[in-house]
């Protein structure tokens, strides 16, 4: 009996660290794509946030520990691949402190899955104002939050109601309705 437990938890681990890995490249593609798609706002800096499909998509289906890995390593890559020094640094202090913000929140066990987005899109956006503060050193970039958390609702609105539909597929096994 105990051989059969530890190979049913190896082959669910197994298919953990699948589906992270997939979760990743999805990230990455989203991070590609979001950088080809032109924000037709004329404010610095919005982003739809698409990969964050996939971090929340991890954080509901799997856990937040690897939610964590998948959040750190797209910031990374992405970074590496379309980006510079700067679009990580900017990057890592809003991904950080949402991920951090939305695992709080899932763990209440109160909010729903698009108030977790919501949350994580706000929570990216002031962690990138901070980032700015220190980088730019100046704290007047402070005034340009409210734009960004009106965008980080309305993101997260979206991003929510297509994770939530991402989880449910990855709890049926994949199959549609």
């Amino acid at each position: 009996m105990i051989l059969f437990n530890n190979k049913k938890k190896r082959g669910l681990r197994t298919s953990h660290i699948a589906v992270c890995g997939l979760m990743t490249a999805l990230a990455m593609i989203f991070s590609y794509v979001e950088s080809l798609i032109p924000i037709p706002i004329p404010v610095y800096g919005i982003k739809l946030g698409i990969a964050n499909i996939a971090i929340i998509a991890v954080l509901y289906s799997i856990g937040w520990r690897e939610a964590v890995i998948v959040n750190v390593l797209r910031i990374i890559l992405a970074s590496f691949m379309f980006g510079n020094f700067n679009s990580f640094l900017f990057s890592i202090a809003g991904g950080v402190l949402s991920i951090a913000v939305m695992i709080i929140l899932k763990h209440t066990n109160v909010f729903s899955r698009v108030a977790v987005s919501v949350a994580g899109g706000v929570a990216h956006n002031i962690g990138q104002i901070i980032a700015a503060v220190f980088i730019m050193g100046s704290a007047a970039i402070i005034y340009y939050l409210p734009v960004l958390i009106l965008s980080g609702v309305i993101t997260g609105v979206v991003i929510g109601i297509v994770s939530g539909i991402v989880i449910d597929c990855i709890k049926r096994g994949g199959q549609t309705p």
